[in-house]
């Protein structure tokens, strides 16, 4: 064992021997309160009231709160809401180059793009070496097969399942609805 072990053994041994025979009796001893001297003299020119007292009872006042910024000034120089915080801070980056003129004029519009397929997959089955599709939109049920048309808004150009392959033909874009493995 270490000198400083043994150190800290024979301090924990005394606060021990403390807590165990120290003295436990209650203090019935009030505290007095104390007599204060008078603040000094305030100085030549400034009216006691403004000092934080009463000359003629010697009593002391408390005087209101100064705002902050009458104190050490609104946001700017030597301010602690200055932009660079407390301590100021030096950039030693160059100034970004200006904006050339293509930067400056807006992005194009992105392209119209198909609505989401508005159709919900209900089920397939393969008839006739050709494979069905049940779909649903809303209240109506459709059963297509490869090549039909729906609404004269979608038309289907194939069917192997994972997928389901449709195209919308006002934009003439291709979409595809996941219809599940071959079972």
């Amino acid at each position: 064992m270490k000198p400083r072990h043994m150190l800290m053994g024979v301090a924990l041994a005394g606060a021990a021997a403390l807590v165990l025979f120290g003295d436990k009796a209650p203090s019935d001893t009030v505290a007095e309160a104390v007599e204060r001297k008078p603040a000094r003299a305030p100085a030549a020119g400034v009216p006691p009231a403004a000092k934080g007292g009463n000359a003629a009872t010697g009593e002391a006042s408390i005087l209101r709160l100064v705002p902050r910024e009458e104190l050490i000034g609104d946001v700017g120089e030597g301010s602690f809401k200055s932009k660079d915080g407390v301590f100021g801070g030096q950039n030693w980056n160059p100034p970004p180059p200006p904006p050339t003129a293509a930067e400056l004029k807006p992005p194009p519009p992105p392209p119209p793009t198909a609505p989401p397929l508005p159709f919900q997959f209900l089920g397939k089955a393969a008839a006739d070496g050709q494979w069905e599709v049940y779909l649903a939109r809303g209240e109506q049920t459709f059963v297509v097969k490869k090549g039909m048309q729906i609404d004269a808004t979608y038309r289907v150009d194939a069917i192997a399942p994972p997928t389901l392959t449709m195209t919308y033909l006002p934009m003439n874009q291709v979409q595809q609805l996941n219809i599940g493995v071959i079972e």
